[in-house]
Parts: structure tokens; C-alpha cells; sequence
């Protein structure tokens, strides 16, 4: 009983022990255990996740050691007798399929909870996106805003010479409504800590729709996650992410017909991207071309 009463006390203690190293501060880099930083709302909620199961796991790993270095100590060998056999102990038994149980069933229960928070969309969210995705590049529009010249929302369009940039504005809720015009593509920000497969022909996309609230200020690259042909690799954007404030001038820039390059460096951002490059997809013979004309 004493030994059993001293090897509860060390498991305590190292519980204890994962749970102060840290500080009382959740947010620090140590609480993130190797967890990407993100820069929205739904990002934060999958790290709190990722801390409370990796908390458990460390828990549960201390226990599972304490009782391995605890049967050996208690049933290690003291001569030539041999122990006494049991065939079975349905007690135990019983314990140790309730408590897996319990324990997949508390995770999938918290995984559900977040799942649903980072999927939630509002009734009224403050900006709406549509992004089309198509071998190899991206079009973005902006639904809620007419170009002076033809009428048509106010849209960027990326090329073989050219990575589109997607501005968004910060602190404001942002309904992305995702289509694809050929294969399946996938819309991937790391610094959202999130990717959506974007299938083609689904009800105009009506399950392709994500929201996110950004943050923090910054250029952030984007990628197509899905293999989806011959320049897949080279299918990226930019996310730039402004105030709420040059976001609106930025919508009234384009307005009026300024391009993407003028728009962006009118409101004091660079005119280009700054996290990836395009790639020249034209053969040298058409490059050639190209150039005599």
C-alpha cells in the first residue's frame, strides 16, 4: 500500500509538472507544442484543441509509464518460485475497455465542438468573396462592388505572369464562397491553419463556403492543396490583409478602374506579390512569338 501510495504521488507530480512548465499563460509559445501560429479566430480554436489533447496525452503517457515501472518493480523476480497464474481478471477487463472508450469519446466530443465553431457561418457576414478556382490560377471577386466601366463586380484574375492578390480586410468577418470551373482544386492558407477542397458542379458550390476573421495585418501566401495537373504547383495567390479602412479604399480604387497593382499601391501596400512568384507556363516558342508580335 505505501509503494502504491508513493507512485501516486510521483505520477501527480509530473502531472503537475507538464502543467506548470508552461507558466499560467496559455498563449505562449510553449502551450502551442510545436503548433503552427495562425492569424484568425478559427485558427486559435483548433491550437486550443491541439493543447488540450496533447495536455491529455501527456497525462495519460505519464500514467501508462508509472504503471509499467511500477508492475516491474512489484513483479520483478525474487527466486525460483514460480507466481502464482490468473487466468483472467474480469475487473480489470472491464476497466480498461470503459476507460479507451471514455477516452475516445471526451476527444471526438471536443473535436465535434471545434469542428463546428470553424465551420459556423453567420447570417450576415461583414465581406463576402467569391473565388474561382481553374487550371492553373485563381479569380476573385468582390459581389457587393460594380466596376464604373462595365458594370460587372470588381474582380482580380491571376496568370502565367501574374499571382493574384486576394485582399481582405482585418477584425472583420469574411465569407468565402469557393468554385471550381474544371477539377477539384483545394484553397489553402497555412496561416489560416485551414484548407477546403473545392469541388466542381456542387450546387454552385453551396457546400465550398468557409468564413474566417482575420487578425493580423500582413501578406500571406496561398496554395492549391490538391494535385489538379501539370502546373499544380505553381497554382498559388497571395492573401494581403489590410485595415478595414484601406480595404474600403481599396474597393473604391478598383471601382473607379484602377487595376490591382494601382489600387493596392495607392493604398500604400506593394502593387505585387511579396510571398511567392509566378511561373512563366509559355513554351519558348511561344515565347518567341510573343515577342515578334
Amino acid at each position: 500500500m505505501a509503494r502504491r501510495s508513493k507512485l501516486a504521488r510521483v505520477a501527480a507530480l509530473g502531472v503537475l509538472a507538464v502543467l506548470t512548465l508552461g507558466g499560467c499563460d496559455l498563449n505562449n509559445e510553449f502551450w502551442r507544442f510545436g503548433w503552427p501560429e495562425g492569424v484568425t479566430d478559427q485558427a486559435e480554436q483548433m491550437r486550443h484543441l491541439w493543447t488540450g489533447s496533447v495536455i491529455a496525452a501527456l497525462i495519460v503517457g505519464i500514467a501508462v509509464w508509472a504503471l509499467i515501472f511500477w508492475s516491474m518493480v512489484r513483479h520483478r523476480k525474487r527466486g525460483d518460485e514460480l507466481p502464482k497464474q490468473t487466468a483472467y481478471n474480469l475487473p480489470l477487463e472491464i476497466v480498461y475497455t470503459i476507460v479507451p472508450f471514455v477516452m475516445i469519446a471526451v476527444l471526438f466530443f471536443y473535436t465535434v465542438v471545434v469542428q463546428n465553431k470553424v465551420q459556423e457561418r453567420s447570417d450576415n457576414p461583414d465581406v463576402t468573396i467569391a473565388v474561382n478556382a481553374f487550371k492553373w490560377n485563381w479569380q476573385f471577386v468582390y459581389p457587393e462592388t460594380t466596376e464604373s466601366n462595365g458594370g460587372t463586380p470588381v474582380s482580380t484574375t491571376g496568370s502565367s505572369t501574374e499571382i493574384p492578390i486576394l485582399v481582405v480586410p482585418v477584425d472583420q468577418t469574411i465569407r468565402f464562397e469557393v468554385a471550381s470551373a474544371d477539377v477539384i482544386h483545394s484553397f489553402w492558407v497555412p496561416e489560416f491553419l485551414f484548407k477546403l477542397d473545392v469541388i466542381p458542379g456542387n450546387e454552385n458550390g453551396r457546400d465550398n463556403v468557409f468564413e474566417v476573421t482575420v487578425r493580423e495585418q500582413g501578406a500571406f501566401v496561398g496554395r492549391c492543396a490538391e494535385l489538379c495537373g501539370t502546373y499544380h504547383a505553381n497554382m498559388n495567390f497571395e492573401v494581403r490583409a489590410v485595415t478595414g479602412e484601406q480595404y474600403d479604399e481599396y474597393l473604391a480604387a478598383r471601382e473607379a478602374g484602377q487595376s490591382t497593382h494601382d489600387a493596392l499601391e495607392s493604398i500604400g501596400q506593394d502593387g505585387t506579390a511579396t510571398t511567392t512568384q509566378p511561373f512563366d507556363q509559355l513554351t519558348e516558342s511561344q515565347r518567341l512569338d510573343a515577342a515578334g508580335n
